[in-house]
């Protein structure tokens, strides 16, 4: 699983116990900008940073809160998917043994001609990360950073 948080902690890790108002404030503000995150990851994907083919990494986005005792906090994460993080992060596939599965043989463009093979010997890959959820989180700091002192100064006030 990959994930990118959006949390409150540094500041609620100071306080023994969150006033309701200030929780409210918290919790407010981290829905809106979790759900906002994951709508800019999910942006960053469909924006050719990746040639999106069945559109599965899109939908393996999702966003989830967390309102505990001292902490509210907020994650925007890929679910399901074992390549979402080699796509994010960038890395090297092992060289594998690709075989056709649900039909006799595989099909695929080769040096322009289309080919058809039982099985392949496929010998791995370099993949240069995407950064789709890095890219949306750093374009968001300052929007997370001035969101949670606006709710703090909010939920003490």
């Amino acid at each position: 699983m990959l994930t990118v948080d959006v949390d409150a902690r540094a500041v609620t890790a100071r306080l023994s116990y969150m006033p309701d108002k200030l929780r409210a404030a918290f919790l407010k503000k981290t829905y809106a900008l979790a759900e906002k995150l994951k709508s800019k990851v999910q942006q960053n994907l469909t924006n050719k940073l990746l040639h999106i083919r069945t559109g599965k990494l899109v939908r393996s986005i999702f966003q989830h809160v967390t309102n505990e005792t001292n902490e509210v906090s907020g994650r925007v994460y890929s679910s399901g998917l074992p390549y979402a993080a080699i796509q994010e992060f960038g890395g090297q596939t092992k060289a594998h043994i690709i075989e056709a599965k649900n039909g006799k043989a595989l099909a695929f463009q080769w040096h322009g001609k289309e080919v058809f093979f039982k099985r392949i010997n496929h010998p791995g890959s370099n993949i240069k990360g995407a950064h789709y959820m890095g890219q949306a989180f750093d374009a968001m700091k300052p929007e997370i950073t001035e969101g949670y002192r606006a709710a703090a100064t909010e939920g003490t006030h």
